[in-house]
């Protein structure tokens, strides 16, 4: 009884991120057409990127006028967190075989906090299954609604949709930060880290610096 309230909770969880985080998917596909991308160059960039600090973080490039190739590695550095990510869910998801494939390219922010949140194996795993699934296919769907209304959605910044993706993943780890000393240390050595990185280096650098918050709790 108490396995399946666990994984009603997971399938609630992942349904609620997966559908609000989704909708930002429409900035993207806004800023996007704007940044000079055609409609079909932005879904595809979505299905098969699909991280979207990485691919705002493209598009932002690119509209500024930045080269390709430099705005491509700065969007690769930002996604090299989810690399992380995947070494800490490999022993939880224990996927096998081919699946594995599918499984690392849902392994984002919103799948890994969803995942982490739950309190056993099994949710954890119901938990990423149904996250994925439904920010993928909003994701997705956003994106292309997103480019093509570009002309009617205006400024993609003045809509304020890329607040959900951070509000989002902030609401899942609250509760595990409000238990442990160790991880509200953890995230704030972080997020100071990052801060004070922000003005001086590329963007995606200062995330992956964050990453050194974690020799504070190992001294510990």
């Amino acid at each position: 009884m108490e396995q399946t309230t666990h994984r009603s909770a997971a399938v609630r969880d992942g349904f609620g991120v997966g559908l609000a985080v989704g909708l930002s998917g429409l900035a993207f596909g806004a800023a996007a057409v704007t940044a000079g991308l055609s409609v079909p160059q932005a879904c595809v960039l979505s299905l098969l990127t699909f991280t979207g600090a990485s691919q705002f973080a493209l598009t932002g490039a690119v509209g500024a006028g930045g080269d390709l190739v430099a705005a491509t590695l700065g969007a690769l550095l930002l996604g090299g967190r989810n690399t992380l990510y995947g070494l800490r869910l490999a022993d939880l998801l224990k996927v096998r075989g081919p699946r594995r494939l599918l499984a690392a390219h849902g392994v984002i922010d919103e799948t890994t906090a969803v995942s982490l949140a739950q309190p056993t194996s099994e949710s954890a795993r119901t938990g990423f299954a149904v996250t994925f699934a439904s920010l993928y296919v909003t994701w997705n769907l956003t994106t292309l609604a997103g480019a093509y209304g570009t002309s009617f959605l205006g400024d993609p910044d003045m809509l304020g949709l890329d607040v959900v993706g951070p509000a989002a993943f902030l609401a899942i780890l609250w509760p595990r930060l409000a238990k442990s000393t160790e991880l509200r240390v953890l995230a704030a050595a972080g997020a100071a880290i990052a801060l004070c990185a922000t003005p001086f280096l590329a963007p995606g650098v200062p995330v992956l610096l964050a990453a050194a918050a974690v020799l504070v709790v190992m001294v510990r």
